[in-house]
């Protein structure tokens, strides 16, 4: 047997590995940000469609009133793609999803960034 045989591999260098960590907790930061901001317009752009009305402009008013705020017009003029049930309830699918990723990256972002304070060079050892 050599020497080369009976040591063990040296361990990687402790000061490289949270400077990485602290970067790829800002890097998912920066995500989980990104899609908070998609979540919330998503959001809007539901509300917007649940509450807004819409249509040609009659008296006071656009002829059509979102499903929300009153009830449905039987007018062909208010038969909006984008207004009934099943494409509404397609663009909430869209915004829970956005928010549940935005919510996990988020909790992701602080989980590395807490581990890489932990690992840093004055860490004191666990045990």
């Amino acid at each position: 047997m050599t020497a080369d045989e009976t040591t063990p591999p040296a361990p990687a260098p402790a000061c490289a590995a949270p400077g990485q960590a602290q970067r790829d907790a800002r890097r998912i930061d920066a995500w989980s940000i990104a899609w908070m901001f998609l979540a919330l317009a998503i959001w809007g752009w539901f509300a917007f469609l649940m509450l807004a009305d819409y249509g040609p402009e009659s008296g006071s008013g656009a002829m059509c009133r979102g499903p929300l705020v009153g009830p449905p017009s039987e007018s062909v003029l208010c038969r909006s793609e984008l207004r009934q049930w099943p494409a509404l309830l397609g663009i909430l699918a869209l915004a829970v999803m956005a928010t549940v990723v935005a919510a996990a990256t988020t909790v992701y972002a602080r989980l590395l960034s807490r581990l890489a304070r932990r690992d840093g060079p004055g860490a004191r050892p666990q045990g």
